[in-house]
């Protein structure tokens, strides 16, 4: 099997599966849940994500626009063609899902007003420009992360005055996000935050968080955010509850000797973060 037919496949799963760890985080919801109407939407939620792993159908109709994280080993000489073969391979993926169709047609200025439409093509669909990154030891991973667009209406990056106290980071992150999340609608979320020295290199952290991310392996701090989002009792689909969030992701990066931080932050709805992991041994690449 070559890269194309890799990235095709990983576009697929990223797609339709729940990790393991989503799974996890769902039945212990489900488990503590004391009322019967959020409970009941938990055991839905679970039901979709199982029929559309076993049906390779999209998580949710909004099949989201693909982001890629290439993670390159020590020495690793890559084979010619190596992220144009990625590129292919993400609209072989979006075709054969099938993506729902969401390329807009036109120049700039046309695609910024959608006035001549969308193509009918889901291969269409773009992904932004690669993050590449070096990684210690051999081979390549090539993460895909589908990213629907209810999170991004309601994700920000923004400066953050801490006057040295990461408290107040942190602080400010729970505010923003309790005064999103009843506007989300797709509830129960998982925040995902970067915490870096730019907007770029803060996004990009929020990106990683999301590729990385572990809802088994939780770190304190991640463990204190999803515990004061779960006490805002918007619940599950916003209608009350203690499931706001099954989890939280954090990325923090180089910081600047300043009194600001640059905070991005994104609430995965209840389907994500939809990703999936290609990993390319050296041998592979020749």
């Amino acid at each position: 099997m070559d890269i194309i037919d890799l990235v095709k496949n990983a576009v697929i799963e990223a797609s339709t599966t729940f990790r393991d760890d989503q799974f996890d985080a769902y039945r212990m919801a489900l488990k503590n849940e004391t009322d019967e109407n959020a409970a009941w939407i938990l055991e839905l939620l679970i039901e979709n994500a199982k029929i559309a792993n076993k049906n390779k159908l999209p998580l949710c109709d909004d099949t989201g626009i693909p982001h890629v994280i290439v993670e390159i080993g020590e020495g690793i000489s890559l084979p010619a063609n190596f992220l144009g073969n990625i590129k292919t391979g993400i609209a072989e993926g979006l075709r054969e899902l099938p993506a729902r169709p969401m390329a807009v047609r036109g120049d700039v200025i046309e695609r910024i007003e959608q006035r001549k439409g969308l193509y009918n093509d889901p291969g269409k669909v773009v992904p932004p420009d690669f993050i590449i990154d070096e990684i210690k030891g051999e081979g390549v991973n090539i993460h895909v992360l589908m990213l629907g667009g209810g999170p991004e209406i309601r994700a920000s990056t923004y400066r953050v005055f801490h006057k040295r106290e990461n408290r107040k980071v942190f602080e400010e992150v729970v505010t923003w996000l309790r005064s999103e999340l009843p506007m989300l609608g797709c509830t129960p979320c998982i925040p995902a935050v970067g915490i870096g020295r730019t907007h770029f290199e803060a996004s990009t952290l929020m990106l990683k968080a999301m590729a990385h991310g572990n809802l088994n392996k939780q770190s304190e701090i991640e463990k204190k955010i999803t515990r004061s989002i779960n006490n805002t009792n918007i619940g599950t689909l916003g209608i009350g509850g203690s499931n706001t969030a099954l989890g939280s992701f954090i990325n923090i990066g180089p910081q600047r000797a300043s009194g600001v931080r640059i905070v991005s932050m994104r609430p995965c709805c209840c389907v994500e973060p939809r990703r999936s992991l290609v990993n390319l041994p050296s041998y592979f690449l020749g």
